[in-house]
């Protein structure tokens, strides 16, 4: 039997307690108006870090969004940041209503993980795709195929998490990681990938097909 899982990202425990914590003392010391404040955040808190599960597409070629959001670019570069290749290069911004746990979005093995520091401006903009703080996977698949992940802070997301590291092996539609309040996920695929997506779409990490790879 498969156990039961809370909802809710650990990573988010800690801002949880610590809101919850909070209404509970201005209730407490009669503070009405401002424990009612901070149960909504805490309430806000709680929604934010919500972990739902997710059922991955079985087709072995479908490639899956790695973030719930919307996409707002799509076109063919050159990267020379990861693949060092021509390639479909696919953003999904993040906004604080979506959930914000990220999920593997075709299976194979983890070659590298690059973190970058850099700047925190709005996760929607070509500025902060190239120079805010990220964190790229770049996943070896079964067939030899090479796609980055990257993950983007963004205006107010300050915290990148990721769980994969070099050698692991991930399974399509695992978790790996999360950002917090806000950010974006750029997918660069190989050029031969057979896109289904386009510019304006909303998607869901762990189910969206993005498209498949040949």
């Amino acid at each position: 039997m498969k156990e039961a899982r809370v909802p809710v990202a650990l990573e988010g425990y800690p801002f949880i307690a610590f809101a919850a914590l909070s209404t509970l003392v201005l209730a407490i010391l009669g503070y009405t108006y401002f424990s009612l404040s901070a149960l909504a955040l805490t309430a806000f808190v709680l929604y934010f870090f919500r972990d739902p599960e997710r059922v991955p597409n079985e087709d072995e070629d479908a490639l899956l969004s790695p973030a719930d959001g919307k996409i707002i670019l799509v076109e063919k570069v050159f990267d020379e940041r990861y693949l060092k290749e021509h390639v479909y290069k696919v953003s999904i911004f993040m906004n604080v209503f979506n959930v914000h746990v990220n999920r593997v979005p075709f299976p194979g093995l983890v070659e590298k993980v690059i973190y970058a520091p850099g700047t925190f401006y709005s996760a929607n903009t070509e500025r902060g795709s190239l120079g805010n703080e990220s964190c790229a996977m770049i996943i070896t698949a079964p067939g030899g195929q090479r796609l980055a992940v990257v993950q983007i802070a963004g205006l107010i997301a300050r915290r990148i998490v990721c769980w994969a590291g070099r050698g692991d092996k991930l399974a399509k539609g695992e978790r790996f990681g999360l950002i917090r309040f806000g950010s974006r996920v750029d997918l660069y695929l190989p050029a031969q990938t057979h896109l289904e997506v386009s510019k304006g779409q909303k998607v869901r990490a762990g189910e969206t097909v993005i498209g498949y790879l040949s």
